[in-house]
C-alpha cells in the first residue's frame, strides 16, 4: 500500500546511482571518502530492482503534479546509459499523468554523442562541474593518476551544445580561483553558460568514519580548514566583484543562483537554495543501497534516516528526525545572527559551516559570515531597487538603466 505525503510541499530526494564512485579524484571532493561507510560492497552501484522501487514510491509520494528526479554522484555517468533508459521507462510506467523532469550532475568527461542524444530526446537538464578557465579548473580537478580534466570537460560541453542539450554550470570557488572573479565570470559567459551556480568550498579536517571533528581541532580554530577552502574575505570580495559587473550589464540575461536567491529573500519569497533558506531538511539523499540521509552534506551515520526497504520515503523525509534536522538550522542561530540586519538574507547559511566563534567567544558562527555580510552590505541598494521593481510588476533588469542614469551615485 502506498503512503502519501500529508503535506502540500514537494518531497525531494537526490539519488546516488553509483554512490561515491568517480573517475576523477578532485582534491576538495567531500564524497569520495563515503565509500568507507560501505566497505562490505565494493561495487557501489544501484540495482535495477531498487531503481524501480524508488521510482514508484518517489512518484507516488509526491503531492505536486510535477516530479523532479536528480541524479548525482560520485560520477553518475559511470552507470551505463541503459540504466537511465530503464529509469525513463519506469517513470513513464508509474507517472500516471504527472510531469516528470530529470536533471543530472556530471563532471562531463564521459559524455558521448549517444549520451547527449538521450538527454536531448528526453529533455534532461545536465549540470556540468567546471571551475573556470583551464588554469583554475585543473588546479584541483584531476583524475586518480593526477592528469588534468579541463580538456575533456570542454569537449563534453561542446558535445552538449552540438546536440542542443540544456545545460548549466556548477563551479566550486576555492582559495585559488577566488582571487580572479572577473576572469572567472567572463569565462562562463564566453562558453555560453546562462545559468551559473557558484559554490564556496569550505572543508574542515574530519574523522571521516563518523563525521566528528578530530579531537585536535578546537571549535573556532579556522586554521584547521583544508588549504583549498575559500576564506571569508575572498568569498565576499569574489561575490562583490562579479555582482558589480552583473548588475550593470547582465541582469535578465545571465542567471547566477546566489544572486537570484538573495533577491528572493529580499522580496520575501523562497530562495530556491537550501543554504539560504530559513530551515533545512528540504532535500534528502539516497545512496546506491537505499539508505536515505538528511542531506547530501550530512552523509554520516548519525544523519541516516533509514532504508527504503524498511521505511517509506514519507516516513523518513517527513519524520520527526528530519523535521528536527531542518528546524535546528533556525533554532541554533546565535544571538549575533538573530540581531543581524541581514538574517533574512542568509538565515545563517549552511549549518555545516557553523564552526567559528563570535567576537564574544560564542561557538557556532558561520565560517563565511564576514564574506556574506560584506556582500549583502554591498548589494543592498541594488536589491532594494530590484525588490521595488518586482513589487510594482516591473522587470528587475531596470536596475541597469537606473545605474546608467546615476540613480545610485552617492548612495
Amino acid at each position: 500500500m502506498t503512503t502519501f505525503a500529508p503535506f502540500a510541499k514537494p518531497l525531494y530526494v537526490m539519488v546516488k546511482s553509483v554512490g561515491s564512485k568517480c573517475n576523477l579524484a578532485c582534491d576538495y571532493c567531500y564524497y569520495l571518502e563515503k565509500a568507507q561507510l560501505y566497505t562490505d560492497d565494493n561495487r557501489h552501484v544501484m540495482s535495477e530492482s531498487l531503481l524501480e522501487k524508488f521510482i514508484e514510491e518517489y512518484i507516488n509520494s509526491q503531492t505536486m503534479p510535477q516530479v523532479l528526479f536528480t541524479w548525482h554522484g560520485g560520477e553518475p555517468l559511470m552507470r551505463p546509459l541503459s540504466f537511465y533508459k530503464k529509469a525513463v521507462e519506469l517513470q513513464k510506467q508509474y507517472g500516471r499523468g504527472r510531469t516528470i523532469d530529470n536533471s543530472i550532475q556530471t563532471n562531463g568527461t564521459l559524455l558521448t554523442d549517444e549520451w547527449c542524444e538521450f538527454f536531448r530526446e528526453n529533455n534532461w537538464l545536465v549540470g556540468i562541474s567546471i571551475d573556470g578557465p583551464q588554469e583554475f579548473h585543473d588546479e584541483y580537478r584531476r583524475n586518480k593518476a593526477g592528469s588534468p580534466s579541463f580538456v575533456k570537460v570542454m569537449k563534453g560541453i561542446n558535445m552538449l551544445k552540438k546536440h542542443n542539450v540544456e545545460w548549466n554550470a556548477m563551479a566550486v570557488v576555492n582559495d585559488f580561483n577566488a582571487d580572479y572573479p572577473l576572469e572567472f565570470y567572463h569565462f562562463f559567459k564566453e562558453i555560453g553558460s546562462k545559468f551559473i551556480q557558484f559554490t564556496p568550498i569550505v572543508e574542515r579536517i574530519f574523522d571521516h568514519a563518523d563525521g566528528r571533528h578530530l579531537a585536535a581541532v578546537e571549535e573556532g580554530d579556522t586554521e584547521k580548514v583544508a588549504d583549498f577552502s575559500v576564506s571569508p574575505e575572498q568569498w565576499g570580495d569574489f561575490l562583490c566583484a562579479i555582482f558589480d559587473e552583473w548588475v550593470r550589464n547582465d541582469v535578465g540575461e545571465y542567471y547566477i543562483q546566489l544572486f537570484d536567491a538573495t533577491l528572493a529573500n529580499w522580496v520575501g519569497e523562497q530562495p530556491g537554495v537550501c543554504t539560504m533558506a530559513r530551515t533545512c531538511g528540504h532535500a534528502g539523499v539516497m545512496e546506491f543501497n537505499g539508505d536515505v540521509y538528511s542531506c547530501d552534506h550530512f552523509v554520516f551515520p548519525q544523519y541516516r534516516l533509514g532504508n527504503i526497504y524498511t521505511k517509506t520515503l514519507v516516513e523518513m523525509l517527513y519524520g520527526e528526525k528530519q523535521n528536527k534536522f531542518g528546524q535546528d538550522k533556525y533554532d541554533s542561530l546565535l544571538t549575533q545572527c538573530k540581531e543581524c540586519d541581514f538574517l533574512f538574507a542568509c538565515h545563517g547559511e549552511c549549518p555545516k559551516n557553523r564552526f567559528t566563534k563570535t567576537a564574544s567567544g560564542e561557538p557556532g558562527l558561520n565560517y563565511l559570515c564576514r564574506g556574506y555580510y560584506r556582500f549583502f552590505s554591498h548589494v543592498a541598494p541594488y536589491m532594494d531597487f530590484m525588490k521595488n521593481e518586482l513589487l510594482n510588476k516591473r522587470p528587475p533588469a531596470n536596475v541597469m538603466e537606473a545605474i546608467r542614469k546615476g540613480y545610485f551615485d552617492g548612495k
